[in-house]
């Protein structure tokens, strides 16, 4: 399994909004607006891995809040 490739949340996000306006705007050429699509679709599959991380982190620590110890987490790359 290969390593995952951290993402900067918030740098994916504004990369995103830039992306949704260039392609709303309708002054892309066909083949520029789909590699600009294509793109967002890369965007968005890592805000949701990065999501679901953090969502996972959150549980763990809701669950561990009343031990001094923490569990580990991992990534389940089962659902893509």
């Amino acid at each position: 399994m290969a390593p995952t490739k951290k993402i900067n949340l918030e740098k994916s996000l504004v990369d995103l909004e830039t992306l949704v306006e260039e392609l709303e705007s309708g002054d892309l050429p066909l083949e520029t607006a789909m590699k600009k699509f294509e793109e967002g679709i890369k965007l968005t599959r890592g805000c949701q891995v990065a999501l679901k991380e953090a969502e996972q982190r959150v549980e763990i620590l809701l669950k561990g809040a009343g031990s001094e110890e923490l569990a580990d987490f991992s990534i389940d790359d089962s659902d893509e």
